[in-house]
């Protein structure tokens, strides 16, 4: 699987650790910064991901901020990206069966690594159910599309 990552200054340790993981289970990763701990502006790293995800240049996002709820609301805002905070398992799984999460968005500050680490990985097993979620998905593009026009 191809994923983009991205973090803020509060969330560079995590998705350095991310970036290992993700490797490690031979996923291809694009890191989309920031290269340090250095004071960032989340949305702007939130839009490099969201815009590869929107496009399809990449299968799916994760980004990591102090809260990882800055992270969503900057995502969401891009064609097709459905994007949420997950702090553990069960919303993990939850969000790709039933919502089709294509960004995941974690705490840099709340999680710790080992919950990261468990977080993640059933994020990326996860598969979509389809069935009546497929319905909501599809109602969720219609309302991007109305709202484009106006």
């Amino acid at each position: 699987m191809k994923v983009a990552i991205a973090s803020d200054h509060r969330g560079f340790h995590l998705k350095e650790k991310v970036i290992a993981l993700l490797k490690a289970k031979g996923h291809t990763v694009i890191d989309d910064g920031p290269a340090s701990e250095a004071s960032v502006d989340y949305p702007d790293f939130a839009a490099l991901v969201a815009k590869k995800v929107s496009s399809g240049e990449v299968d799916r996002g994760i980004l990591i901020c102090g809260t990882g709820i800055g992270m969503a609301i900057s995502a969401n805002k891009f064609p097709g990206v459905r994007a949420a905070a997950c702090a553990d398992e069960v919303t993990a799984e939850l969000s790709r069966r039933h919502n089709d999460l294509n960004v995941l968005c974690l705490s840099g500050d709340l999680l710790s690594s080992r919950v990261t680490e468990r977080v993640v990985e059933v994020w990326l097993d996860t598969e979509f159910e389809g069935g009546r979620h497929a319905r909501r998905i599809d109602k969720i593009g219609e309302l991007e599309r109305e709202n484009k026009s106006n």
